[in-house]
């Protein structure tokens, strides 16, 4: 446990629970990121849903990256926090008519389209402001990521996107629309991949999809890839990043690209989730007969992740240097799912201990709601404490 990492004594007199970013290492980690996409020439658009914090926004909007949008709402936020128009792309097999007439009134660089319907209806809006609406078509490969069923996004079982057997029709009706501008195709099989065999089949399966439409007559302008590639949640001290130089050089050597042909990507884990870290405070040690339990002041509203995925974070004391003691950490909130981790290892703990949970930083606070009329937790950053 390495507790340097965070400024404790600067954490008193804060309420908790909080979530806390170390800017430091978000401005590294893109920098490595641009690095990255610099070397091959592609582009990166960040998904604004691992996390849509302002200070956050910023920052990344910063490095001149696009942004991955799934909602008016998040394109708004981008908009607000510096990222072009022409960089944002807008993704969701949900678009209501306000946002699709939102994107249209930016100039936004594409939508990612998802269905039939929903191109139709885009055409229809596009033809009565006049405009052209620049689309790329979602296509579900059917790859399988070998990630958690309920953050697998390729398969055809799954919501999104039009299945490859229904691409040349969803193709030809494109080529009839007269205020459709069809650039490419888009793809995203899932998130919290760290299988890179995953994403070689996807190159494979992207490249035999290019070549029949090349047959055809058909030459994509845009590849997008999506995101997906995922983070170490159990040892973040040592990975504090993903292995973007792996990831990337996978696509420039198996991808099969036309001349001028654009490759994107919509990262957004990769880029934040280890920065951030949720602060909580020990209300109670509750002593069972066959467990002790570790009560804390943060619960699922704060951070839904444990109870939604059964995901995993790595917890630590930061204000104990105590033998080594085991508890079922737990939250406040009336709900029986409310429990961050069962049997973790922890420096003996006492009310008042200050209990953090690491590799915060995506689909933490983003996803807090104040169910329970709990209040929102609040964000502190490296810069400013």
């Amino acid at each position: 446990m390495i507790k340097g990492k965070f400024p404790i004594d600067k954490f008193k007199g804060i309420k908790t629970p909080f979530y806390y970013y170390d800017l430091s290492l978000l401005r590294h980690t893109l920098d490595i990121l641009k690095a990255e996409t610099d070397k091959y020439g592609f582009t990166e658009h960040y998904a604004v849903k691992a996390n849509a914090n302002p200070t956050i926004l910023k920052t990344i909007a910063s490095y001149g990256f696009g942004a991955d949008c799934v909602s008016g709402g998040e394109i708004k936020a981008a908009l607000e926090a510096g990222f072009p128009a022409n960089r944002i792309v807008f993704a969701g097999v949900g678009k209501a008519d306000w946002e699709i007439e939102l994107g249209l009134d930016n100039d936004i660089f594409c939508f990612n389209v998802e269905s039939l319907a929903e191109l139709n209806v885009i055409n229809e809006f596009a033809a009565a402001k006049h405009k052209v609406a620049t689309i790329e078509i979602r296509v579900n490969p059917d790859i399988d990521a070998h990630t958690h069923s309920k953050i697998t996004t390729g398969l055809q079982e799954n919501k999104f996107g039009i299945n490859l057997g229904q691409l040349d029709n969803i193709i030809e009706t494109v080529n009839k629309l007269k205020n459709i501008n069809f650039i490419g195709l888009h793809f995203h099989i899932g998130s919290q991949i760290t299988d890179m065999t995953v994403f070689k089949d996807l190159c494979l399966r992207v490249n035999e999809i290019q070549y029949k439409l090349l047959q055809k007559g058909i030459r994509l302008q845009n590849l997008n890839f999506g995101g997906g590639l995922g983070v170490d949640y159990h040892h973040p001290n040592h990975y504090s990043m993903p292995d973007f130089t792996n990831y990337f050089a996978v696509f420039n050597k198996l991808i099969e690209k036309s001349e001028n042909q654009g490759i994107h990507f919509e990262l957004g884990r990769a880029v934040v989730a280890q920065c951030g870290s949720l602060i909580s405070k020990v209300l109670y040690i509750k002593e069972g007969e066959t467990k002790k339990f570790a009560i804390l002041d943060a619960g699922m509203t704060d951070l839904i992740r444990p109870a939604m995925y059964d995901a995993y974070h790595r917890t630590e004391n930061l204000t104990s240097d105590l033998e080594i003691d085991t508890y079922d950490v737990v939250g406040p909130i009336c709900e029986s799912s409310d429990i961050f981790g069962k049997d973790i290892e922890l420096n003996k703990t006492q009310r008042g201990d200050l209990i953090v949970f690491r590799t915060a930083g995506a689909y933490g606070e983003v996803m807090a709601s104040q169910y329970n009329l709990r209040t929102l937790a609040k964000s502190y950053f490296s810069d400013t404490l």
